[in-house]
């Protein structure tokens, strides 16, 4: 695993490198003070910049990814002796233990049919009084207690949006005082200070998905500011600690090859796919202020959605994810996986871009931060993997008619009408 991820780094890394000789850009360089006052003058309206980006690309897409995925294999399994517990028509061929639904069941019982659910039972048809006013009550007495194991417990049955922001923070441990506020305007003034090549891609990354997206399109400038200030945050480093992913690694000019003139770009350490925005675009329903967008923003990503795109066994990793996808998809509905396995239709090739972006700008608004709830609260990834299977369930009469790839990709095109607590309902209690 770690040689597939030092691998992938490698590609990542040739392919940032021969943009900057295509292009003559190079890596980063010191803005001169007029454009320093320029961008300063402009920065809570960076979304209407139109600068040409057109021979720049995304370093790589969830399609690129999966294929390194789908290659990964165990040297020192015999497949031929494993049959019987190998995941034999799925893409994932690596012996990954994955969850039974049994256990998911145990793990996920506060979804249980019988448990009162935001998302639900909030509904406009059901009186207010019933639900949504005790929920919210509850919610209130759970922020004044300020114990994040509580507002963990609190989230598993969804959160009101008006307590959402709180909620979250509580359980994140973000609180922003007057030295994190500090430590945002510092980053604010490297990115103020130095121009990076990925600068160029964030912004033509949130150009291509938030902008052009009717649900996100007016957080354009926000998501400018907060993803260049991200990428200039050394603390993100830390989520590298625990994983077989490396930070890509540069030279400062003209040092080349000298250990001590290394540095880690970007500073982050984070270069950004196709769809990267996504993840930051979502949270911007939820908190208007941008600092504490930020802080929450870059807790989740060090927490969540580092594993989505980082190589690695652990079972909150992607790959991981996949495994337990495609498990639940043959175990319980095998005759759907089969028929679109057969028409050249793999349901993971379908399903990886909702897993790689946590379903962010794929759901509806209202029901991604009901998903994120859950996420935070049970703090485990693996609700993303028994959405996938649940929808693949849900759509299964239309599937089973379709004949190709296009026409089963066209089947699940639009998530936007799904509700997501009756769905993973019936993918775990039905």
């Amino acid at each position: 695993m770690r040689k597939a991820q030092a691998a992938w780094e490698k590609r990542i890394l040739k392919s940032l490198n021969s943009m900057c000789t295509e292009l003559s850009v190079p890596l980063a360089r010191r803005r001169p003070p007029q454009e320093q006052k320029e961008l300063l003058s402009r920065w809570s309206e960076l979304g209407t910049e139109e600068p040409d980006l057109s021979h720049f690309r995304p370093v790589y897409a969830p399609k690129d990814f999966l294929e390194v995925l789908v290659n990964l294999r165990n040297p020192n399994s015999n497949w031929s002796e494993q049959a019987s517990h190998c995941n034999l028509w799925g893409l994932v061929q690596l012996p990954l233990r994955t969850k039974t639904r049994k256990q998911l069941q145990a793990d996920f019982s506060e979804l249980s049919i019988s448990e009162p659910q935001a998302g639900v039972d909030d509904s406009p048809e059901i009186p207010a009084d019933v639900f949504a006013s005790e929920r919210t009550k509850l919610g209130r007495r759970v922020l004044e207690a300020e114990h994040s194991p509580l507002a963990q417990q609190y989230a598993k049955k969804g959160c009101p949006t008006g307590l959402r922001g709180a909620i979250w923070a509580q359980i994140l441990g973000v609180k922003v005082d007057s030295v994190d506020q500090l430590y945002y305007q510092q980053l604010k003034s490297y990115v103020i200070h130095h121009d990076l090549l990925i600068d160029s891609l964030i912004y033509k990354d949130v150009k291509l998905t938030a902008a052009n997206d009717d649900y996100y399109f007016v957080f354009e400038d926000l998501l400018h500011q907060i993803l260049l200030i991200f990428s200039r945050d050394t603390t993100v480093l830390r989520c590298f600690a625990h994983t077989s992913a490396t930070p890509a690694k540069s030279y400062i000019r003209g040092k080349l090859g000298l250990e001590e003139f290394q540095v880690t770009y970007p500073p982050s350490g984070v270069i950004p796919f196709h769809g990267f925005t996504m993840y930051c675009a979502s949270l911007c329903f939820v908190y208007d202020e941008p600092a504490r967008l930020y802080f929450v923003f870059r807790e989740m990503y060090t927490r969540y959605f580092s594993h989505l795109h980082h190589m690695s066994s652990h079972p909150q990793g992607i790959v991981s994810l996949c495994a337990l996808f495609e498990s639940l998809l043959q175990t319980h509905e095998p005759e759907l996986f089969y028929h679109l396995k057969g028409v050249g239709a793999p349901p993971l090739k379908i399903a990886f871009k909702w897993l790689m972006r946590a379903f962010a700008g794929f759901l509806g608004s209202d029901q991604l931060l009901l998903l994120w709830d859950r996420v935070l609260g049970f703090d485990s990834l693996e609700i993303l993997s028994v959405l996938a299977f649940a929808i693949f369930s849900f759509r299964r009469t239309n599937l089973l008619e379709v004949s190709s790839y296009a026409a089963a990709e066209a089947v699940l095109s639009d998530l936007t009408t799904l509700k997501l607590v009756p769905l993973l309902q019936l993918a775990l209690f039905s």
